[in-house]
């Protein structure tokens, strides 16, 4: 499968990589394996979303929007490290944060915002291991993280 090829399909542009916001690498690559460090929703225009989810915060579609725009994050990430979103084999496993309001409980919905795009994106090579979780809070007040162990060609 072309990747640039199918998110041109899906009229999807990835957006510059964010740069990271302190001492680390956004993403890593150890034989086969491309770790990418936690990651969050950025708009088009550079912005970031913030908020908490949940009751009186962010709804559930504006959380899975977020996480929809952490996965254009992460695929940038990736064919910046890469250099070729074809040399992804398989999403291996996400790990999910949401920042949450109390009582709220629905984090797995919400990172399906990011595992629904990267199925869209990559087939089955996007359908991943994952665990979504909920938080008090995030770095910067944003409502999602991300972060990715993915398999690759060397």
């Amino acid at each position: 499968m072309d990747v640039d090829a199918r998110l041109a399909e899906l009229g999807l542009e990835l957006p510059e990589p964010m740069a990271p916001a302190g001492n680390y690498l956004p993403a890593r690559l150890a034989g086969d394996l491309l770790y990418l460090s936690g990651m969050g929703p950025v708009r088009a225009d550079g912005s970031i979303v913030t908020g908490e989810v949940g009751e009186g915060g962010l709804d559930l579609e504006t959380a899975r929007e977020a996480a929809r725009l952490t996965g254009l994050q992460m695929l940038a990430a990736m064919r910046a490290e890469l250099g070729d979103l074809d040399r992804v084999r398989a999403v291996v496993k996400l790990f999910g944060m949401v920042n949450c309001r109390p009582g709220f409980t629905r984090m797995p919905a919400v990172i399906d915002g990011c595992s629904d795009l990267l199925v869209d994106v990559l087939g089955d090579r996007g359908r991943s291991a994952r665990s979504a979780v909920g938080l008090a809070a995030l770095p910067f007040d944003i409502p999602v993280e991300i972060e990715a162990v993915v398999l690759v060609a060397v």
